[in-house]
């Protein structure tokens, strides 16, 4: 197809960590947030397809909060989020590593040094 951007391979396919920015337990965490019924396929896949047992977290951050057309939910909204995304990644058995309120280069670092890379 003219213009279409090329499949990447899939996550098992590299040799070193992937990141991804979502998960799966992310959509259990939005459904209870927003006070909606869980479908039964959506709690297994969360249980069943399993990332590394840490995951990071960024946690909300008043300083550099800001809400525009990429981010359209409150404050209030977003630190609930946040909130909810802790609680459902523990309760799935996951260790939660959150992200330290710095700059970004000294983020990602922390991201490298957490991952020995």
């Amino acid at each position: 197809m003219t213009g279409s951007r090329p499949l990447k391979p899939p996550a098992q396919a590299h040799s070193g960590p992937v990141i991804f920015d979502r998960g799966i337990p992310d959509i259990l965490g939005y459904l209870t947030l927003c006070s909606l019924p869980v479908p039964r396929h959506v709690a297994t896949a969360a249980k069943a397809a399993r990332y590394n047992r840490r995951v990071f977290l960024a946690p909300f951050w008043d300083e550099i909060f800001t809400q525009d057309t990429e981010r359209k939910q409150s404050q209030t909204e977003t630190e609930a989020t946040c909130a909810v995304m802790f609680e459902t990644y523990i309760a799935l058995g996951y260790e939660i590593i959150e992200l330290p309120r710095t700059d970004i280069a000294r983020r990602a670092d922390f991201v490298c040094e957490q991952l020995a890379i």
